[in-house]
């Protein structure tokens, strides 16, 4: 997929969009973290709480709290950490990789790209459902697959496309990365998300599926309605459409090549989906966690390979490099961890719960929530990795939400929703440049485009934490 992407551009462009999509490097900003955090333990009063055990997970005694003699870090400490953080987040870590890799072996079959062609030529003279049904699609993906980093290779396609049927590049931009947007947000199977976060949390893997569907499809169908009607609004007046790199009047699309989707890529899709359907059956049947899971994802990544005709070496090259495009964010993984490790070996951690939540507790209680996706919002700015994200964050927001009186479910679901509504507006998304690199499309146009329905999603999302919080949005 990768190599086919970097086709469709000269060197020159490929040079451009490189430089434009590299944005702030998460690693300087977590290390950055780690100095600071290293820095507070000479500073801020070390602290504890007393814990228990409620239902086999950690709790903290809320009355409990005192402070204690400071154990600040060494410098030469910080490095020893780095490789502390690392084991530590190990588990987490080789979730990331091996799912990586297995989304890598579907790629080299073709059949995804294969499939997003076939069914754009055959929705060519179908314009009122070639919205609806594309986001569909994206959106699934992100949910499941945690569709991200790739929204780029997607807008290559989609945007000529969308041009040619007389809409604009927003057009098609917007069915891509707001669409996998909407189904990472909501995240109702998504492992890099959701998954991370909840094994943090200690939470049964993809538990509240359902709550978090519902939210998937309201998301979905607000987004549907914001970018059918913009592109409407440019088929009647081509004049108010956004372009990007692309001439609107002579576009050309790769739905018009000879793609044909083969009886091996449906079998593909459908032992993918099959995948998705055991998953579900064994998180919810048989308790099924983060190795049992990774497992299922590398038997059907071996068996996709097997039905997508690739040979061994390919399975197992394709594998690696599905993996190695993801080792960037799940090294960040380790490294948020390696904040964690200071913060407790400091006595810091109990210290920065204790504070906050006394300020949350300042907040009206139905809000509280809304309060910690504000928070996730602001870190997303710092790390745009939503597994990093997830691994610097829940350690703390798990056991806050048992001091203010959340569920863990609750402040999950508050990191997805700060997370994912943040990701499609912040420059330092470093995937969200890339695809707008791809489509010629300036951040700040897209910004004042997307910032309306950012708005709307801002809402609605506090509507969804409210009643999460009203009904105890378990199990715990």
């Amino acid at each position: 997929m990768i190599k086919e992407f970097f086709t469709l551009f000269n060197k020159k462009g490929s040079n451009k969009l490189k430089k434009e999509g590299q944005g702030v490097n998460a690693y300087v900003l977590i290390f950055a973290l780690i100095i600071i955090s290293t820095i507070l333990t000479y500073i801020v009063p070390a602290g504890h709480f007393d814990k228990t055990t409620v239902d086999g997970r950690d709790v903290l005694v809320a009355d409990s709290f005192k402070f204690v003699d400071n154990t600040p870090v060494g410098f030469l400490d910080i490095f020893s950490y780095i490789h502390t953080g690392m084991v530590n987040g190990a588990g987490t870590i080789f979730f990331v990789l091996i799912i990586g890799g297995v989304f890598g072996i579907i790629n080299a079959t073709g059949a995804l790209d294969t499939f997003v062609v076939t069914f754009a030529r055959k929705m060519k003279n179908k314009d009122g459902l070639i919205i609806p049904a594309l986001m569909l699609f994206f959106g699934i993906c992100g949910g499941t697959m945690g569709m991200s980093d790739e929204v780029a290779v997607y807008v290559a396609l989609l945007v000529p496309l969308t041009i040619a049927l007389g809409f604009d590049a927003v057009t098609g931009f917007a069915i891509v990365v707001v669409g996998a947007s909407m189904g990472f947000t909501a995240g109702f199977l998504n492992p890099f998300s959701t998954g991370v976060a909840q094994q943090i949390a200690q939470l049964k893997t993809f538990s509240g599926i359902g709550y978090r569907l519902i939210i998937f499809v309201v998301f979905y169908g607000a987004a549907v309605l914001y970018v059918y009607r913009h592109a409407m609004k440019v088929k009647r007046n081509p004049e108010l459409g956004i372009y990007g790199k692309f001439d609107r009047f002579s576009a050309t699309t790769k739905e018009d090549q000879d793609v044909k989707m083969t009886t091996r890529h449906k079998l593909v899709l459908l032992a993918f989906m099959l995948n998705f359907v055991f998953l579900i059956i064994g998180v919810m049947r048989y308790d099924w966690y983060i190795t049992e899971i990774a497992g299922l994802f590398l038997m059907f990544g071996i068996i996709m390979g097997i039905i997508g005709k690739l040979s061994a070496n390919n399975i197992a090259d394709s594998f690696v490099k599905g993996a190695g495009e993801l080792i960037g964010g799940a090294l960040i993984i380790g490294m948020a961890q390696t904040v964690l490790v200071v913060f407790n070996e400091g006595g810091l951690m109990d210290t920065i719960l204790h504070y906050a939540s006394i300020l949350l507790n300042d907040i009206p209680g139905t809000f509280t929530a809304v309060g910690m996706m504000i928070l996730q919002m602001g870190i997303n700015f710092l790390v745009p990795s939503q597994s990093g994200q997830a691994a610097l964050t829940m350690p703390i927001m798990a056991p806050l939400a048992d001091l203010v009186g959340i569920t863990r479910q609750t402040a999950v679901l508050a990191f997805q929703l700060g997370d994912g509504i943040a990701a499609s507006l912040f420059p330092t998304n470093g995937a969200l440049i890339a695809a707008l690199a791809v489509a010629g499309i300036p951040w700040n146009k897209w910004v004042r485009w997307y910032l309306p329905f950012f708005f709307l999603l801002f809402g609605l999302s506090i509507v969804f934490l409210v009643i999460a919080q009203l009904m105890k949005y378990g199990p715990f």
